[in-house]
């Protein structure tokens, strides 16, 4: 049974509707004294009690989709790349945009049957959303995501240009799964383009958890999983391999929530050739180890450096601060605990370091807060991304001879460069 299912649910709430009768009605005949009755009581009284809290769990599981399978659940997942398993009739993977690459590879497309709003129809109106998993070059790891492709990237009048891209990360042990179902990020995306508010931008959604079950984040443990490298290069590069998407750092930024928003925040400020602009709802601003993330900064004279190389008030006031655009967003009431910590980085935010804000008077810590902000961070991220990029020269074309176009000043027209807008 797939631990997503309600079938599954089903079944563990039968089995602990079981298991409560048998213990009622067996109890008079364990009330006896004696060793063996005690022992059978407290053995009754756990395999109930695991069962209720089992069912409890997977009920929970199956509407958040915290692991979409056992093996996610255990950390059992292979890391090994898959092999291209299907093509259509123009010859490209089928739901794969660009075969030409083995790091973007096909994932399970039934994950997408849970979300509400997945784009039907011609991709040239509606835009499309691919599931895959991305392969880590450099890190080995692999990772599932969602790519919404806008309307436009199918659309003729842009196909010789790179979109700029969004990597939207879930909290932890999220998934994928509540970015799309719950946070919406490229459903708000799709409306916010249709309004004029938004510039036609490639939605990727991805967990920073690379070694389910373990909670990396964002971190490259020592002699462990490299989160840092996966989220800041092996994905970049695997996606420019697949999609048309910006090559310059200035096209790309990070979005997240929670645990997911702090990794925004520490891929922007550490790798700000990877991520220029990051948007975070509700995050921390510096990491921390607990029982979930297990020893994540090493030992030796190093470990108090890298400690606080990731503790973000420690970097503002002790290190060279980046040119980058940051967005963190904290209620007044209701996420006390996040709330000071933001008016604090705010304040050690210096130029050229750039800084926006959304504060809410209330809101706790949950989707239905960060929802609310989601129009905002997308209109306000899409603002400091750069489109449209060219992906062949505008100015050359190939006349039958094949040789470059040639200006009327004679010389040979020069490739397009990826630039920022006029605002």
């Amino acid at each position: 049974m797939n631990l997503t299912s309600w079938t599954t649910v089903y079944v563990l709430a039968a089995l602990t509707t079981a298991f409560v009768a048998l213990t009622v009605w067996q109890w008079p005949r364990l009330a006896r004294p004696g060793w063996a009755a005690v022992t059978a009581r407290l053995v009754t009284i756990g395999v109930t009690q695991l069962v209720t809290i089992t069912t409890l769990f997977a009920a929970v599981n199956a509407d958040y989709q915290f692991y979409g399978s056992w093996s996610d659940l255990f950390g059992s997942d292979s890391t090994a790349p898959v092999a291209l398993t299907g093509t259509n009739s123009s010859g490209g993977v089928t739901g794969i945009s660009n075969t030409h690459t083995v790091l973007i590879q096909p994932g399970d497309a039934s994950l997408l049957n849970h979300v509400s709003g997945v784009p039907t129809g011609p991709a040239a109106l509606n835009g499309r959303v691919e599931s895959v998993r991305v392969v880590g070059r450099r890190t080995g790891a692999i990772d599932p995501a969602f790519v919404y492709l806008p309307p436009q990237y199918f659309q003729r009048a842009y196909a010789r240009q790179r979109f700029p891209v969004i990597v939207a990360m879930s909290g932890y042990p999220g998934s994928i799964f509540n970015l799309a179902q719950h946070l919406r990020v490229w459903q708000y995306s799709q409306a916010l383009t249709k309004q004029g508010k938004m510039q036609p931008t490639v939605i990727v959604e991805i967990r920073p958890t690379i070694a389910p079950p373990r909670d990396t984040e964002c971190v490259n443990v020592p002699g462990g999983p490299q989160t840092e490298t996966f989220l800041a290069k092996d994905l970049p590069e695997a996606l420019k391999s697949a999609y048309r998407v910006g090559h310059s750092a200035t096209a790309w930024g990070a979005l997240g929530y929670s645990s997911g928003g702090t990794c925004a925040l520490q891929l922007a400020l550490r790798d700000p050739h990877a991520y220029t602009s990051a948007a975070a709802l509700s995050p921390d601003f510096q990491v921390k180890e607990d029982p979930t993330t297990g020893n994540l900064f090493g030992s030796g004279t190093a470990r108090q450096l890298r400690i606080d190389s990731h503790n973000l008030f420690w970097r503002l006031k002790h290190l060279p601060i980046p040119q980058v655009s940051v967005l963190v967003a904290a209620s007044r009431h209701g996420d006390e605990d996040i709330y000071p910590k933001a008016q604090e980085f705010l304040r050690l935010a210096k130029p050229p370091l750039r800084t926006a804000s959304i504060v809410p008077d209330n809101g706790v810590h949950n989707f239905n807060t960060w929802t609310s902000e989601m129009p905002a961070a997308l209109t306000w991220q899409s603002q400091q991304l750069i489109f449209p990029q060219d992906v062949l020269p505008r100015h050359i074309t190939k006349p039958a001879h094949g040789k470059p176009a040639i200006r009327a000043d004679g010389e040979p027209s020069p490739p397009a460069t990826e630039r920022r807008p006029t605002r």
